[in-house]
This record gives C-alpha cells, structure tokens and sequence, in this order.
C-alpha cells in the first residue's frame, strides 16, 4: 500500500504540474530527464528496452524480423538506433512499428524510424490523424506540441493484431490519454513459464482538458472505458511509455542482481490502474467546479 501511495502522490504531482505551466515549460523542463541516454538491456524473453532515461521504446525480437513500440523525442531518435545495434539486432529488420498514443514523447521519432527500417506504422484508429498531421489534440497551433507527422500504414481496433514470425501483439483500446490511445498485449517466454505482458499506453491525465473545453469530444467517456476495461486486463507483466511508471529502475536493478525476474509482477497493473481512476476522478471534479466558476 505505500509503494501505491508514493505513486499516487507522483501522479498527482505531474497533474499538478502540467495544470500550472504552459506546454511549452512542462516539455522544456522534462526534456533533460527524457533525452538522457540509457543502456538498452533485455527485460524478459524476447522484450528488450532501448528508450532513454526518461522515455521508453521496446524492441520486440524474433528471427524473422521485429517490432518496435514507440520512439522518444525527434531529437533523441539516434540513441533508439544505436539501442537497437548495441544490442546486435539489425535496424532493417524492424517490420512494424506500433504507436501506443500521438504525443510527441512517444511519436518524434516515428518518422525517422520508419524511413529508417522501412517497416510498417500501426496505430490506433483515432490517432491517425494526430500522427500525420503530427499535433496534439485540441493544440493544433501548439507548436511546442508538434512533432514530425509519418504515414500510418494500418489502423487497428479491440482485439486486432500485429504478427511477426512467432510473435504476435493484440490491441486493447485504452483511449482517453489520447483518443486512439492503444496498449498491446502478448505472451513471452521466462524459462519454462509463459508470461502475459502488457505495454499499457497511458491513462494520466498531464495536459488533457476535461470540462469546459474538453481535448476531444468524449473525452470523459473515454477514460471511463478504460478504467473499466482495465479491471479485466490481469498481465503478470506491466511496461509501459514511461519508466516511472512501472517503476523500472528499481527492477532493473533487481535484474542484475540475479533471481527470479522483477519484471514478473502480478496484480501490479490492477493497484496502478486504481490509482490512475482515482486521480482522474479528482482532476476531473477540479475542472468541472472551475469551469463552472468560470461561467459564474
């Protein structure tokens, strides 16, 4: 239960944050934590991270060629390529990437990569035209949000799916972060045992508008239908685009320290989708009074 509440305070503190600045400060002030290099490394069986410090990217392997899920900021794009090489996989032998929502940390490098890889771009149907129009919803004009538009090759919905040799991933809408917000699900080896594992795309609420003047239409509603969806996910495996937010390091630093795989964590995903609910719940009822202030 601390461990819950610690994050609970740290989501708060981000809403919080993004509440107070413009977009333009809350990306200049964590652009240095998100374009730190790391050392890629592999997470468990086929899953290998090669984000930075700040930002995650997953290599997903298998001998017939990979998928990569998310890129970090345009400027930073380099560190994933060297990631991948560093590691000994090939950046021609990326045939998907997968997008899990259209906001700059997770989509500056898309387009570099796919030119780079030659593979196909697979998002969530309602983010496509975020992605190649390359802005954030609601903040067309914010250019301190924008990022460089790339074409996607295929859309998917609930239960769709993305195969490559022996590996396949499945989408779970989970939208509100972003209107096409999309985690993905699949299976991976860990000795002899078979791991369920999931990326799950997001559900703050950072710089999302809830009341008054909403992002997106259904904004709300969609939040909604991912916390409820989220009752029913039960992954022994939580990664997702931010590292904080399955608290990596301190499990990469269990991996190294031999044993059972830290990364093997059942039920964490059902305590951080509670926590995440719950300060939806909160923001939103700030929002609607202020707007309602507002109007007078």
């Amino acid at each position: 239960m601390k461990k819950i509440a610690v994050a609970l305070v740290a989501l708060m503190s981000l809403t919080a944050a993004a509440e107070a600045q413009t977009p333009k400060d809350l990306i200049a002030a964590l652009k240095v934590k998100w374009n730190t290099p790391t050392e890629p490394f592999k997470m468990i069986g086929n899953v290998y991270y090669v984000g930075t410090d700040g930002l995650a990217s997953y290599l997903i392997t298998s001998p017939q060629g990979h998928i990569l899920v998310d890129t970090v900021m345009p400027e930073s794009t380099t560190q994933i390529k060297a990631n991948i090489e560093k590691l000994g996989f090939k950046i021609t032998d990326v045939k998907y990437l997968l997008n899990t929502h259209a906001h700059i940390d997770h989509t500056g490098g898309l387009a570099e990569m796919k030119q780079a890889t030659g593979g196909q771009m697979v998002a969530g149907e309602a983010d496509k035209p975020l992605l190649e129009g390359g802005y954030y919803p609601g903040a067309r004009e914010d250019t301190s949000l924008a990022f460089p538009p790339v074409k996607v090759d295929r859309t998917v919905r609930e239960g769709d799916t993305v195969t490559v040799g022996d590996v396949t991933l499945t989408a779970r809408e989970t939208p509100g972060h972003s209107p096409g917000c999309t985690s993905w699900s699949f299976s991976v080896k860990d000795g002899d045992a078979s791991r369920s594992v999931l990326i799950f795309c997001s559900g703050t609420v950072a710089l999302n508008r809830l009341a008054g003047n909403p992002t997106y239409s259904g904004i709300v509603t969609d939040y909604r239908k991912t916390f409820a969806r989220a009752k029913d996910i039960k992954p022994d495996v939580l990664i997702a685009p931010h590292p904080e937010m399955y608290k990596m390091a301190e499990k990469r630093a269990k991996l190294a320290e031999g044993g059972p795989n830290p990364f093997v964590s059942p039920g964490e995903f059902d305590a951080y989708a509670a926590t995440l609910e719950k300060v939806f719940e909160d923001a939103l009822a700030k929002q609607t009074a202020a707007a309602q202030e507002k109007k007078g």
